[in-house]
């Protein structure tokens, strides 16, 4: 079904649902109204209607969110859920070594998606946020997924413009180029003060049954003395995820301390 202005009603709520943001999660009518450009007997019309499924909810404060049918529908079909399941264990794992943030991230357009994140109280400044999004050339999953990533994707990214976080973020095509050469040589990316002085990032591929990569594992740390400690860590917990999804082991990797073949994160 088409309006005249030739925008359908499926647009319209695509549009409803794309004005919600992590920072603001509840919305009144008007404020959806603005943010989307309908009109506001428009936009009540169908938020009542999307209420009445249960894809939005209304707060006691007559503010919009997204529904509970949403989340339920979304996860049900998410192509992620076998990724988060085999993931989980060992992420938990992580988080018992490290003690700060352990999360897992996907490559969705030129942005990595994260799709879980694990933290702990007093843990160090991290940006992340499940189902939130950052760039590529900035943070230690996204370097990992853009290093393993097609070629026109990385032309693209070093085409810019780059944001640089701080005066150690890989702002220039030169210097991002050189960290993602290290990233295919290493198998890993090390990242201090990439996008806060304070914050460590260290990253791992994580592979499928067919070895291509699909997702990076990370580990957001203190920017002090010591914090490489956690690299076999991650590395061992990356390939214990991708084992778990039936990736081969590559020939000839050398496997770190505590690495046993059916082993968990915590033997490092």
């Amino acid at each position: 079904m088409r309006k005249q202005n030739g925008e359908s009603v499926l647009g319209r709520v695509v549009r409803i649902f794309e004005a919600f943001t992590p920072e603001e999660s509840a919305l009144t009518v008007s404020e959806l109204s603005r943010r989307t450009g309908l009109h506001v007997a428009t936009a009540s019309r169908l938020v009542a209607e999307l209420v009445s499924y249960g894809f939005l909810a209304r707060d006691t404060d007559r503010r919009v969110r997204i529904g509970m049918r949403m989340w339920e529908l979304a996860t049900r079909a998410s192509p992620s859920l076998s990724l988060r399941n085999a993931a989980m264990p060992f992420m938990e794992d992580v988080h018992d070594v490290v003690g700060h943030h352990v999360q897992l991230g996907v490559l969705d357009g030129d942005e990595v998606l994260f799709l879980e994140r694990l933290t702990a109280p007093g843990a160090v400044v991290n940006y992340t946020r499940v189902a939130g999004r950052l760039p590529l050339h900035a943070t230690s999953s996204g370097l990992v997924l853009l290093a393993h990533g097609p070629a026109d994707l990385r032309g693209r990214v070093l085409g810019g413009p780059l944001q640089r976080y701080t005066p150690d973020t890989p702002a220039t095509a030169a210097r991002l180029r050189a960290v993602l050469a290290e990233v295919r040589r290493q198998g890993y990316v090390y990242c201090p003060g990439y996008v806060h002085p304070d914050a460590l990032g260290v990253a791992a591929p994580v592979r499928d049954a067919r070895g291509e990569v699909v997702a990076a594992l990370a580990v957001i740390v203190p920017n002090k003395a010591g914090a490489s400690s956690v690299v076999p860590v991650v590395r061992t917990a990356a390939r214990s995820v991708s084992r778990a999804l039936g990736a081969p082991d590559a020939p000839g990797r050398r496997r770190e301390p505590g690495d046993p073949r059916d082993g968990r994160a915590t033997a490092v």
